[in-house]
């Protein structure tokens, strides 16, 4: 999956996490390798690392708030294949993400377990008509962070925001990004909060109108695409 936002024309005058601190529920965790989330945020968006000698570098923003230097990525990896090895958090909280660890649904394909880092490459996107990249997500990728500041925890409220690319989905469990256990295990019902992308799961929870795929919500253990436990019409399939 490609996190990041594509835009025809220009970025709108406030940045996302701006507009979500004027309604006073400002974004505790921030993450994009396309654009900064916040008109004065001038960090790294991302930690690249090349294959041909392990060496790492930062991506920075063309200006503040503005689009990854993806020239710089370009330039870093002439010549040899890179991987996303850190996505920086743009709030003050430090929720970076990192290759996620094993789990008690899986283990991933690297050293111990963990995650395979993404590809940096393969999910190019045009931001303002400035390139990019975003991150394409395959089995056995993924990224979590156990040791937050700040997230919601139990029933405190929360609110997420992402944006996807439209064409890379699969109909397996399950791609999301939200708020799940720190013990990276299946705790129970409820225990995880998440915006999941996809054509549903293979057990009739979690879909909608059409062939999907849709935006459901995950909330452990299973998807919901509305009121309805099961199939919801009123989702519509994302064409």
């Amino acid at each position: 999956m490609a996190f990041g936002l594509f835009a025809r024309e220009s970025l709108v005058a406030a940045a996302p996490c701006d507009l979500h601190a004027c309604g006073d529920a400002p974004c505790v965790a921030a993450h994009s390798t396309t654009r900064g989330l916040y008109d004065a945020y001038n960090g790294p968006l991302y930690q690249m690392m090349r294959a041909s000698d392990q060496t790492t570098t930062d991506i920075p923003l063309c200006s503040p708030g503005g689009v990854a230097n993806a020239a710089a990525q370009d330039s870093f990896c002439e010549g040899t294949s890179c991987v996303i090895t850190v996505i920086y958090d743009q709030s003050s909280r430090n929720n970076h993400l990192t290759p996620a660890p094993p789990g008690g649904a899986a283990s991933g394909a690297e050293v111990n377990g963990y995650d395979s880092p993404a590809n940096a490459t393969m999910a190019p996107v045009t931001l303002g008509g400035n390139k990019a990249y975003g991150v394409y997500i395959t089995r056995g990728s993924g990224y979590r962070n156990d040791d937050t500041s700040g997230i919601a925890t139990g029933d405190e409220p929360e609110g997420m925001y992402a944006v996807f690319d439209g064409r890379h989905y699969n109909r397996r469990c399950c791609f999301d990004y939200g708020n799940a256990e720190t013990n990276d295990d299946d705790t129970g019902n409820g225990h995880m909060e998440a915006i999941y992308f996809g054509a549903g799961d293979g057990s009739g929870y979690g879909t909608g109108l059409g062939k999907g795929p849709w935006i459901t919500a995950i909330w452990k253990t299973a998807l919901f695409s509305g009121f309805q436990q099961t199939h919801d019409p009123g989702d519509p399939s994302i064409t």
